[in-house]
Order: structure tokens, then C-alpha cells, then sequence
């Protein structure tokens, strides 16, 4: 679910005045201002209270806030159990009772200005994949990696079969050893490329995470052999870009 318009939701508390167009002068030939109701797009708390005001009113429909995340929620009711996800002002939800998810999406429609667009596809560049007859869903980055490689120039390289060389090593002495060389790697974006496998590896792809945790030891002082292991990385990624993280039905 959509939530239009979310920043303009939120409760103003301090007294903001904005400057009015040109033509709005008082008799005297004064500037008038107008003192804001409402948000509106581009105040700095807008994001905040948009927040706040949604926490008040999904937490009024029962909801619990998650204590390690502020935007998931929960609702319990007997055997019936619903999540909510807020990321911005788009909204996901998963339930175990289809009766559950109609009411919270009629209070959620009564409360805010909402907009249905249906099963969720996309979410944060994670493709999902649904089998309800096998109990089987599904989550891949296809999209996203294949954004990463065209990003670091990487998009007709060939595939590899793995995401490093077995027994390969990373240490110090690997890093670069004088002015020379690290001024050489200040051209090499190997901070940005170990940041998006990072993303890939903790959503969807945890056979990296060994080669992405290693490589991230060493992003303060970089080497050219630790950027040849990062694309090592990525060219694997380009060979298994369809690969899925699967979850089944027990």
C-alpha cells in the first residue's frame, strides 16, 4: 500500500511562517506571511512527524512497535498474527489470515489517504517470487545487481564461477605501501563497490558474505589486490544475478 502525500500527515507544533508570492502586500505596502497550518514539502521536520503520526495511529489499532525496528510492526490476535513494514510512505503486509489484512487495510484507508497497488513485486530493489501452491517464496536482486554492474563498469564482463580463488588471502601487506599507491587507488571507488555487495549480501545473498566481510576489513587503506578480489566478486554476481534466497512452507 501507497500512502499519498505521507509528509503532509504529520502534526505541526512550532510556529512556521513562510514568505507569500509576489502580490500579497498589505495597504500600507508591507510583505504579509502566512503562518502554516499544515506541512508541507520541504520542512525538515516533515519526515519526523510524519513518522509520529503514523506510529499513533497504527499503534491505536493494536499494533506493536518491533524494538529493534521502528518501522516494523505487529499485531496479534489469538492464532492470527499480521507484520507491518513502513519504508517511507510505502507499506507491506503479511498475515496468516486473509480477514486479518482486510481490516488493516480498511483502518489504514479510513485513517490516511491510502492507495492499494496490490501484491507486492518489488520492495527496496529485492524482487519477490511466490509459488502459493508449493508454499514457496522467493527473493532475488536481479534488478539491483545488474544496476551495480553497469555502475562500476562491470556490465560485459565475463561470469566467474566463484567469488574468490580458494585459498586466497587477504593481509596488510596487501595494502598500499607508499603515496604512489594509494593515490593510485583513490581513483578506484572500492569504499562504494564493497558498500553495494554488502546490500546484495545481507538481503539476499549470504554464499558472498565470507569475500564481503573480508574485503570491508580494509576499505580505509585498499589495495589493488583487494579491488581485483572485488571484482572477482562481482563477476560472480554476474554469473548468478537469477540466484534466490528461498523460504518453504514447513
Amino acid at each position: 500500500m501507497d500512502v499519498k502525500t505521507a509528509f503532509l500527515n504529520g502534526d505541526l507544533e512550532e510556529e512556521v511562517y513562510i514568505k507569500q508570492p509576489k502580490g500579497f502586500s498589505s495597504s500600507d505596502g508591507g510583505n504579509l506571511v502566512c503562518k502554516l497550518k499544515k506541512f508541507i514539502y520541504g520542512m525538515k521536520q516533515a519526515c519526523r512527524q510524519w513518522y509520529l503520526k503514523f506510529h499513533e495511529v497504527i499503534s491505536s489499532f493494536s499494533f506493536v512497535e518491533n524494538i529493534m525496528d521502528q518501522c516494523i510492526y505487529q499485531k496479534v490476535s489469538g492464532s492470527t498474527i499480521c507484520f507491518l513494514i513502513l519504508y517511507v510512505d510505502d507499506i507491506l503486509l503479511a498475515t496468516n489470515e486473509k480477514c486479518m489484512l482486510h481490516e488493516v487495510k480498511q483502518f489504514l484507508s479510513k485513517n490516511l489517504d491510502m492507495k492499494d497497488i496490490g501484491d507486492a513485486s518489488y520492495i527496496i530493489g529485492i524482487k519477490i517470487h511466490r509459488d502459493r501452491h508449493k508454499g514457496v517464496l522467493g527473493l532475488s536482486q536481479e534488478t539491483y545487481i545488474n544496476k551495480v554492474l553497469e555502475r562500476f563498469w562491470m556490465k560485459d564482463c565475463s561470469p566467474n564461477v566463484a567469488p574468490f580463488v580458494k585459498g586466497a588471502k587477504f593481509d596488510l601487506n596487501q595494502c598500499p605501501k607508499n603515496e604512489f599507491e594509494r593515490e593510485k587507488m583513490k581513483n578506484i571507488p572500492y569504499a562504494s563497490v564493497v558498500g553495494s555487495l554488502m546490500y546484495v549480501q545481507v538481503c539476499t545473498r549470504p554464499d558472498i558474505a565470507f569475500v564481503v566481510g573480508m574485503l570491508g576489513r580494509y576499505q580505509s587503506n585498499p589495495g589493488i589486490d583487494h579491488w581485483k578480489v572485488a571484482k572477482k566478486v562481482l563477476r560472480y554476481l554476474k554469473g548468478t544475478k537469477e540466484y534466490m534466497l528461498t523460504y518453504k512452507m514447513i
